[in-house]
């Protein structure tokens, strides 16, 4: 049975690309004061609008209705419940869009939706904005007050919020990027910060077009690595370990190319920083593909998400928050079988690196026992990682199950059981 496969394109990257040239223009009209701030507002929401709407037809409606319900209710609920109305309202409502997903794909049989699925990452990436926004009024770092809305002064009306949930640069894709950074980036207008923003996004769209060159590459592999159904006992390690390879190189190119649009339309520096170094990096290849620790992935693994994540629950849960933080990832993603299993999964995994860890480090007291420590874990490491990987790709029972059954399943279980033996041993201490 053939499941997820990890050779299909990303139908975002041709709308990225068509966007680019746009975003250069946007930052070199703000560089040399051609727009006021009231106009940049303008030109990113309606640059967003267009690009909603080429991208996605009619189901950019699911889009900009929770857009604009979110702006409501920022200008009309009061910041101490401002977060709790936004967070209900928008994960109902991409709740009952993955659900209508969901439907047409399993119970009406009918075929991906190229525009639906586009507009539903979209949506997730919304939630990001709206809930992390709700958070910066819940907290009082961003202010809305009925005195500026009489006023109708432009930094603190409606015209901001919207143009920061639905700004082109990030429409589509993109690390997460807060609203007073969004602010102060429409407020910098300094050349040299246009040529630096230009030299680091033509870097990472070359780096970015080197990892799909690689998967391209790769491709030789592609009719006999991505079905589990007829690959046998330990070939099927190998299966999902390539697999998994493939989807990261995917993954690692198409948030380099969404880095390099926002640094191209001027939001992906960190004002008065070094420009190759912001804090909106979206990974961290090297030490993603060289720990040996599975919680240091998590950390470093689409980064500006685990920041948003433990931010929005891992920080506000009172009881179980790596559980708790991973079980609303999964419900943020959608929901599939393989989601939730694979989510569950690391949360588990995440638990047994923390103690397995001081356990084995506790062990190593010679260069030789630290050096085979750390070639041992990090082999596991890379085969976890790449059974969780491939079972958040899942998109159906049968196909997970086929994960399940395979020998590559030994190496998680193989945690769950060193879990619950340091977990008893450091009961009884």
């Amino acid at each position: 049975m053939e499941w997820a496969d990890p050779f299909l394109l990303n139908p975002t990257i041709l709308y990225q690309m068509l966007a680019f040239p746009f975003a250069v223009l946007f930052h070199y009209l703000c560089s040399f004061g051609y727009l006021s701030p009231s106009a940049r507002y303008v030109v990113l929401l309606v640059g967003g609008f267009l690009i909603a709407c080429a991208a996605m037809g009619l189901y950019a409606l699911l889009l900009f209705i929770p857009a604009l319900c979110s702006v409501a209710i920022f200008h009309s609920v009061s910041p101490l419940r401002v977060h709790t109305w936004v967070f209900v309202f928008q994960m109902s409502w991409q709740t009952l869009c993955h659900l209508g997903l969901h439907y047409r794909e399993h119970y009406l049989q009918e075929a991906p939706c190229i525009r639906l699925s586009i507009a539903l990452s979209s949506l997730m990436l919304l939630t990001q904005k709206v809930t992390s926004l709700a958070l910066d009024i819940h907290e009082g770092t961003v202010t809305v007050t009925f005195e500026h809305r009489r006023r109708k002064e432009p930094l603190l009306g409606a015209l901001p919020f919207c143009s920061y949930l639905l700004f082109f640069p990030a429409l589509l894709g993109g690390p997460l990027c807060s609203f007073k950074r969004f602010q102060a980036q429409i407020l910098c207008s300094s050349l040299p910060y246009f040529t630096q923003s230009l030299w680091v996004a033509g870097q990472k769209s070359l780096w970015a077009l080197t990892l799909q060159l690689l998967r391209l590459a790769m491709r030789g592999h592609e009719g006999t690595l991505t079905s589990l159904a007829y690959c046998t006992r330990f070939g099927c390690v190998y299966v999902v370990w390539i697999s998994s390879l493939l989807f990261r190189l995917a993954y690692y190119s198409h948030w380099a190319l969404d880095e390099s649009l926002l640094n191209a339309a001027g939001f992906g520096l960190a004002l008065g920083h070094d420009p190759t170094h912001g804090d909106l990096s979206g990974t961290a290849m090297w030490t993603l593909e060289t720990t040996h620790r599975i919680a240091l992935f998590t950390r470093t693994w689409n980064r500006s998400t685990a920041q948003w994540l433990r931010r929005l629950i891992f920080q506000r849960s009172p009881t179980q928050p790596l559980l708790a933080t991973f079980t609303f990832s999964a419900w943020w993603h959608g929901l599939y079988p393989g989601q939730v299993f694979g989510f569950l999964c690391w949360a588990v995994m995440v638990e047994a690196d923390y103690r397995i860890h001081p356990f084995l480090s506790n062990l190593t007291k010679s260069w030789c026992t630290r050096l085979l420590y750390k070639a041992l874990t990090w082999v596991l490491t890379q085969l976890i990682i790449a059974y969780i990987m491939v079972a958040v790709e899942m998109r159906s029972f049968s196909a997970l199950w086929l994960l399940c059954t395979s020998y590559i399943s030994f190496f998680p279980l193989l945690y769950c059981i060193s879990l619950l033996l340091l977990a008893k041993r450091a009961t009884q201490k």
